[in-house]
């Protein structure tokens, strides 16, 4: 028998029987598992938190300039004005914001430091410039407005979130590179003051949304300056005794408390407001009704470009439209806990620290309001709704958290890696056209 035949001859090896059950270890979870181990490594790279606050705080702006149009047509026709006449004034506010924002980015922190005290002695005196008959104008009951001529109006109160931030900010890290935050004493005064001069400024005016977000930036101060537990205790508790006397001898306020969770106006529509809020919510279904479609803006809902443009969005976008105004929110506000964790400047980590407590609790009071789970307030939505006072100061604190996240060690070496040198060439390589990099070649040879 020759060698072929013999092979030829031998038996096969018998199969495996098939179980079902993939191999362990097999393609079908190293697939997953790697995709899970790639996206972790690009969440924990160091620049994430600067794209993080640039997209997102971008996206917003882009998205509530488009919702602006959309919702403020309506009510600027009403007042006889041309249908594009609110979107300009923000449009031009977000221009102005913009360049605020990209001069906060490129601020070095010192400057920071030495704007805190201008900023907020500035704050004051126009805030109390509004208490003065003839100067300071009411909006919605509320007098917190100077007059600039023409239709442009300002109110001091939302630069005052700003300056009570850098200023604490300021304050606190020089008196921990000193070591006395352990002391009540320097950990309160003169920080408790000057946050109750500003909240009783505001408080003149009858604003209360603003009193609480800047009641809360407080808060996040001396939450992140290792205030005691007892503290915080004792605080909220005055804090609260305070607020409920001035909610209890407000009829307004008192009428905006019964809306919570309100689904009728009421006899007297007290609630129309927060239940008109509602339908246009609810209305707006999965994708919404389309850009411009919304019914609850021809003259229904009450400020659908200020206050409840929320609602507008949830009407006009639907949920998934409002799912992705808060995660931007919430890819915001963990950019802004990140950088004020992996810092090691105090003033660094406090500024951080008390802008994402800012914008975070305003957002919160304001959908939260539009939900029908708070009282209405009377707070813009962060970067999203109309006013330009609003969102001058906000930009100014996003183009902070870019500047924090920019002077991180690890992300200024990723920069630096990442923009060449104006001139240089990379050692070993030499650019040719089509935009190739192509290897130079060995001394001599031809």
């Amino acid at each position: 028998m020759t060698a072929r035949s013999a092979k030829a001859a031998s038996p096969r090896p018998a199969r495996r029987p098939s179980t079902g059950r993939p191999p362990r270890g097999g393609r079908v979870f190293g697939g997953p598992r790697r995709l899970y181990a790639q996206a972790k490594r690009a969440w924990d790279r160091p620049l994430t938190a600067y794209y993080l606050v640039l997209g997102g705080s971008l996206l917003l702006i882009v998205l509530g300039l488009v919702m602006v149009y959309s919702a403020s047509q309506i009510k600027a026709l009403q007042y006889g004005l041309a249908p594009s006449y609110f979107f300009r004034k923000q449009l031009l506010a977000a221009v102005l914001g913009g360049g605020l924002m990209l001069v906060a980015a490129r601020m070095p922190v010192r400057l920071h430091r030495m704007l805190a005290y201008p900023l907020l002695a500035g704050s004051v005196f126009l805030m109390c410039l509004v208490q003065v008959p003839g100067i300071g104008v009411a909006v919605n009951g509320n007098q917190n407005w100077l007059n600039l001529g023409g239709a442009f109006q300002m109110q001091p109160s939302e630069f005052g979130k700003l300056a009570l931030v850098l200023w604490g900010a300021d304050l606190l890290a020089r008196k921990h590179d000193k070591k006395l935050l352990a002391q009540w004493k320097h950990l309160l005064v003169p920080l408790i003051p000057v946050a109750f001069l500003l909240l009783g400024l505001i408080m003149l005016g009858g604003d209360m949304g603003t009193a609480v977000i800047l009641t809360a930036v407080l808060f996040g101060l001396l939450w992140l300056a290792g205030a005691p537990t007892r503290l915080f205790v004792g605080v909220l508790s005055v804090a609260g005794v305070v607020a409920a006397l001035l909610i209890k001898t407000s009829a307004n306020r008192m009428s905006r408390l019964a809306c919570i969770g309100a689904t009728d106006p009421g006899p007297s529509d007290q609630c129309w407001q927060a239940v008109h809020g509602i339908y246009a919510l609810a209305s707006g279904g999965f994708f919404g009704s389309g850009l411009g479609a919304s019914m609850e803006k021809w003259g229904e809902l009450p400020e659908p470009h200020t206050d409840f443009i929320f609602a507008i969005a949830g009407e006009e976008l639907g949920l998934a439209g409002t799912l992705s105004v808060l995660a931007l929110f919430a890819a915001l506000g963990y950019a802004g806990i990140r950088v004020a964790g992996r810092t090691e400047d105090p003033f660094v980590r406090y500024a951080a620290g008390g802008v994402t407590t800012w914008i975070m609790v305003q957002a919160m009071i304001n959908i939260g309001a539009v939900l029908g789970l708070l009282p209405i307030a009377g707070v813009p939505l962060p970067l999203f709704s109309f006013g330009g006072s609003a969102l001058l100061p906000t930009m100014f604190a996003v183009g902070l958290l870019i500047a924090f996240a920019r002077d991180e060690p690890a992300a200024r070496a990723a920069l630096a890696m990442r923009q060449p040198v104006f001139g240089r060439k990379p050692a070993g390589v030499r650019w040719k056209s089509m935009r190739r990099r192509v290897k130079k070649r060995p001394s001599g040879e031809r």
